[in-house]
């Protein structure tokens, strides 16, 4: 479903700020893999998800999906395939509009507009039964403003919106990490549900190891703009953080030193 080849990225070249964030990274995933992405801060990570979705294009090398080159695509062309959630509660969404008028927009993502009118019974009928999973109440609350609701429900909408019209691959970028604990819990338990439902191709960066263990098929971790440890199956079905941190400290000859990530241990 994606292959990676070889994508290089370097930001201010030539300057004294120049940043190697990329370093020809290779990767393929097949349909309905799902991958956890860890690594300190300046990895990759989220240059790497960025690079994909097409926030910028990459210095050289190709990005494949379900067997279609699409490097030089611009990122609203990529939307009509790519579902991604953010960091941040507040991008994803509309908060000046409704609940139902954003899942609108969703559904409506990279298809042809007309001038029929808008949404209609039976796709309500639709919104309800979608948001009501959520177990948040938001189905009696569909004409709500979007920028009233809280960052653990707006994540969940987003989530809801970016999987609504299935997307051929998923793009979360520590989705979860703005929210306190009980609400992050319940928007990985859905992301866990929605796609192994939908059977999607997913990549999930995060900073929390326990999470990058317990979630997915596979594992990736990235140090300097470059991946240096790949496991899927069994191996990472048994993984430990302790395991983690010594492959980080052999594959990059370094300790592992970020904060957020070891308090999230």
């Amino acid at each position: 479903m994606l292959e990676v080849k070889n994508i290089v990225k370097t930001f201010n070249k030539g300057t004294v700020n120049e940043k190697k964030a990329l370093r020809g990274v290779n990767i393929t995933l097949n349909d309905g893999d799902f991958v956890t992405i860890i690594g300190g801060n300046g990895a990759g990570k989220s240059t790497f998800l960025n690079a994909i979705a097409g926030v910028w294009p990459v210095d050289d090398g190709k990005i494949i999906i379900d067997g279609k080159d699409i490097t030089k695509l611009p990122e609203y062309k990529r939307a009509a395939f790519l579902g991604r959630v953010f960091q941040d509660p507040m991008n994803g969404t509309a908060a000046s509009m409704g609940i139902e008028e954003n899942l609108a927009l969703a559904l409506r993502r990279g298809k042809k507009r007309t001038l029929k009118p808008g949404i209609n019974n039976s796709e309500r009928k639709m919104y309800e039964a979608s948001l009501s999973r959520l177990g948040l109440g938001l189905q009696t609350r569909m004409t709500s403003k979007v920028g009233l609701l809280s960052g653990g429900q707006r994540q969940a909408l987003t989530l809801l919106m970016a999987t609504l019209e299935r997307p051929k691959l998923l793009l979360l970028d520590e989705h979860t990490a703005a929210l306190d604990p009980k609400t992050a819990r319940k928007v990985l338990d859905l992301t866990e549900e929605i796609v192994s439902e939908q059977h999607l191709t997913a990549l999930m960066v995060t900073h929390n190891m326990r999470d990058a263990i317990q979630l997915g098929n596979r594992l990736i971790m990235m140090h300097e703009g470059n991946i240096i440890y790949d496991v899927a199956g069994e191996e990472k079905k048994n993984l430990t953080v302790e395991d983690l941190l010594h492959k980080f400290e052999e594959a990059s000859g370094e300790a592992f030193a970020n904060d957020r990530m070891m308090l999230a241990k």
